[in-house]
């Protein structure tokens, strides 16, 4: 072989090398854009989730409130106050 053609497959793994390098920096880059993607989708379901409780918990009305103000009237401390007036005899 001579040396020319002995430089032209040098010169042509070189070539193929770098094109190959190229061609894995695309692949790398097609997985991170999808991750990307993926994370997008997820965060905007998460986003769509909160608005929607957000507004449930806004129209939903409260029923603690009219729960505690049925027992507000009840004469619970009468019956305590009875305990007091008692005296021991000795």
């Amino acid at each position: 072989m001579s040396k020319d053609k002995i430089e032209e497959i040098i010169a042509a793994t070189k070539l193929n090398d770098i094109l190959h390098k190229k061609e894995v920096e695309v692949k790398k880059s097609k997985k991170v854009n999808i991750v990307v993607i993926v994370l997008a989708v997820l965060a905007a379901v998460a986003a769509i989730a909160a608005v929607a409780y957000a507004i449930y918990r806004y129209f939903t009305p409260d029923y603690l409130d009219d729960f505690d103000d049925d027992f507000d009237d009840d004469d619970f401390d009468d019956d305590f106050d009875d305990d007091d007036d008692f005296e021991l005899e000795n």
